[in-house]
């Protein structure tokens, strides 16, 4: 089994070598390649990367910045493993649990696995951040009568031609809803395993806003009216 790590990036001067070297630095019990997709960096974040000397490191660049599910796109389709899994360059999320997410794949419990996020006061962004993402999940869950902890993770993983065959479309951070409702609509529950989450805050670089959960909340409403697509 070989898994490829996919590490969109877009203006992550500051991050971006922490963010390589502990992902690169992790236990992982099987092979790996770090696949990382430039979103059009206008800092140094290109030039970091450039310098960057390992076997398992893929750099690929676009030429402007075209949004997290279009980088994510660039990384899927230059992947040679068998799995994936997204790793934001924000250093938010620890690499050290990826091993956690590969387990229940490895003991052959599931093919889909989510890092769910526990929110405390030393991981949020804000209340409204909470309770957005609170309130995206729950929308997901009643739409197609599931219940998964945490829609909106990084943390996905899952066989590449899976992720291929969702054709998703959204460029944006829309992505984390398109993939979720195509997953439910087709059946498929995730695997969840509890994870460690440190959100940085807006004068840090966050980048997402309420827009994009108004936007989730209509990805999930078209991915439910949608026909289930035959096996």
């Amino acid at each position: 089994m070989k898994l490829s790590i996919l590490m969109p990036v877009y203006n992550e001067e500051v991050r971006v070598a922490d963010a390589v070297k502990q992902a690169l630095n992790v236990d992982y019990p099987c092979e790996i390649e770090l696949v990382i997709v430039d979103d059009g960096s206008k800092d140094r974040t290109l030039e970091i990367l450039a310098e960057v000397d390992d076997p398992r490191v893929k750099v690929f660049k676009h030429q402007r910045n075209q949004g997290k599910g279009a980088a994510i796109l660039t990384a899927v389709h230059s992947a040679s493993g068998d799995f994936m899994v997204i790793l934001d360059a924000d250093l938010e999320y620890d690499p050290n649990d990826i091993p956690r997410l590969l387990q229940p794949v490895l003991d052959g419990h599931g093919e889909v696995v989510y890092g769910n996020r526990s929110f405390g006061g030393h991981s949020s962004y804000s209340f409204w951040y909470v309770m957005g993402n609170k309130g995206v999940t729950l929308a997901a869950n009643v739409l197609f009568n599931s219940y998964i902890g945490d829609l909106e993770t990084c943390f996905k993983l899952m066989p590449v031609a899976l992720y291929k065959s969702l054709n998703i479309k959204s460029r944006g951070f829309g992505m984390e809803a398109e993939v979720t409702g195509k997953l439910l609509r087709r059946g498929v529950r995730p695997f969840e395993v509890p994870i460690s989450y440190r959100a940085r805050s807006r004068e840090e670089g966050k980048k997402i806003t309420w827009k994009d959960g108004v936007e989730a909340l209509w990805i999930l409403t078209r991915e439910r009216a949608r026909k289930k697509p035959r096996k």
